[in-house]
């Protein structure tokens, strides 16, 4: 598979799912669902330039400190030491993947909906915590270096999840008001569909292809654990 990929015979997508289902990922199981990669950064240019590099998120670092900022935070959990010694010392407390987070992407779509319901004890969680615009999204992982969801396969080719075609009240925003409704989307996509088709075009472009193995190092690979893992500040609970 790997050489495949590298000659293109296959896919960037392809390529992600076939390694995840190695993995033992799959999308039966929410704790182990197939976990994809933010892979863009720009979502509030109105139109989308996949020719500069500046609109990809750098795939070689972990969500939660792509922002620079972040980096001194999560350095500082690390080196916290349990005065117990009974827990490992990590980065992050909580998971890239996980199947709050599925849910939480997939809310509009059955069965996650219902899913979603009994999580929260019989109800919708509060507005202000769904997942109502995808620039919101990713400025909450920029802002919050202990928000380190990745992305699901959905994002790459189910524009459905994106509108709310069930009609679920899912609540209004707290200080805007607003009522959460589709997702709101960023402004260079002009529907859902335009959307899945041009963060699909980005996945399969030049410059993710050319750095998609430092992300698979990180979620797949040598950076996982060990020396590498803390070096890369990609330590998990």
């Amino acid at each position: 598979v790997l050489q495949k990929w590298v000659n293109r015979e296959i896919s960037n997508f392809d390529y992600l799912i076939q390694l995840n289902t190695m993995a033992g990922r799959t999308y039966n199981d929410l704790a182990q669902y197939p976990v994809f990669p933010w892979i863009l950064r720009d979502y509030t240019s109105e139109e989308l330039d996949l020719n500069n590099p500046a609109v990809f998120r750098d795939l070689s670092k972990p969500i939660g400190v792509v922002n620079e900022k972040n980096a001194k935070a999560v350095k500082e959990k690390y080196n916290f030491e349990d005065p117990l010694g009974i827990i490992d010392k990590f980065h992050y407390g909580t998971h890239y993947s996980n199947a709050a987070g599925v849910m939480h992407y997939l809310i509009r779509v059955e069965p996650f909906t219902t899913l979603h319901i009994q999580l929260q004890s019989g109800r919708f969680d509060c507005a202000d915590r769904q997942f109502h615009s995808i620039p919101a999204t990713w400025q909450a992982l920029m802002d919050n270096p202990n928000d380190v969801k990745e992305l699901i396969p959905e994002f790459f080719y189910f524009p459905e999840f994106l509108e709310n075609q069930n009609g679920f009240n899912l609540g209004q925003l707290q200080i805007s008001k607003e009522v959460v409704n589709d997702v709101v989307l960023p402004k260079w996509a002009h529907s859902p569909e335009d959307f899945i088709y041009k963060h699909r075009k980005a996945l399969e472009s030049e410059y993710v292809s050319a750095h998609l193995h430092e992300w698979i190092d990180l979620i797949f690979g040598y950076k996982q654990r060990g020396p590498a893992a803390v070096e890369a500040l990609n330590v998990f609970y």
